[in-house]
């Protein structure tokens, strides 16, 4: 499912800005990006998200912001760590044969070289402020996940309730389908120019008792019928059921499929048609559910 959210907190002179997006996935897919002062709460960040989301490619991207004056007071030099880009910058240009000097202006550019005093302190002192950022953050996803959820929830009780139709006509013609079958038996017989075998003849009537045994699809529609109650159990959970949807279009596969082999009735087969093409929407949509 699709969603964005975004928050903002302010703690030690530093705004701190989270968003977070999230697109379809069958599985969880979470990608964290940090400034290099607080990358060490990465771990925490995904907790959060992974609290709260259950399925899907989720992308959260957190940025510190000091360019005010009031948070100037509160900026260092990361000195080690710009000698160390001095150091190798210079190694590599030698090694390139590089004419170009190397500026202060892009060793301050460097990751992580120009830091607040907090975060060059103890990055953990932001955490409060980067939960309470991704919390908002992660409302507005949820909300919009939501919202297209209901969405998605209105169409596969529609694709559900054309299934049933169909299944139900499946289930009132199959027990014609044998006196058909006898019927078209007689017939064949008497194009045949054969005399026709009484209706308690034994041959005709192991005939048509195979017949009803390889195609009865009573079982078939039985748990077709169960699978149906079990989405209906799924639409009224409060919990994740994306997964489990999509176990339950394989198994709905599988039975209609099977009625499809049994079946030599042309209402019957015209029926696996449509629950077929139903159930391919059914199991598209399902993919965007959580």
């Amino acid at each position: 499912m699709t969603g964005y959210g975004r928050g903002e907190q302010v703690q030690h002179g530093c705004k701190i800005v989270a968003e977070v997006t999230s697109v379809n996935r069958k599985q969880s897919e979470v990608a964290v990006y940090l400034p290099a002062e607080i990358e060490i709460l990465e771990p925490q960040v995904r907790t959060e998200i992974n609290r709260r989301v259950a399925r899907g490619k989720v992308t959260a991207k957190i940025t510190l912001h000091t360019g005010d004056a009031s948070s100037a007071a509160g900026l260092q030099i990361n000195v080690p760590l710009a000698r160390a880009y001095a150091r190798e910058l210079r190694k590599l240009s030698a090694e390139l044969k590089l004419t170009d000097e190397l500026t202060l202006e892009a060793l301050i550019r460097a990751p992580g070289v120009f830091q607040s005093a907090a975060a060059l302190d103890d990055s953990e002192t932001l955490w409060p402020a980067v939960a309470k950022a991704i919390g908002a953050a992660m409302n507005g996803l949820i909300g919009m996940r939501e919202r297209e959820g209901a969405h998605l929830a209105l169409d596969l009780r529609k694709r559900i309730g054309k299934m049933k139709t169909s299944v139900t006509a499946i289930q009132k013609q199959a027990p014609k389908m044998v006196r058909n079958y006898q019927e078209q038996l007689r017939q064949r017989i008497k194009s045949a120019g054969l005399d026709l075998p009484a209706a308690t003849d034994e041959r005709l009537l192991k005939e048509v008792v195979y017949f009803a045994d390889r195609s009865d699809v009573s079982e078939e529609v039985t748990r077709l019928q169960s699978h149906f109650k079990q989405f209906d159990d799924c639409d009224k959970s409060a919990e994740p059921v994306g997964r489990t949807l999509d176990f339950l279009a394989q198994e709905l596969n599988r039975e209609i499929n099977t009625i499809g082999s049994k079946s030599s009735d042309s209402l019957i087969s015209r029926e696996v048609i449509h629950l077929k093409a139903e159930l391919e929407k059914f199991r598209e949509q399902v993919q965007n559910v959580e």
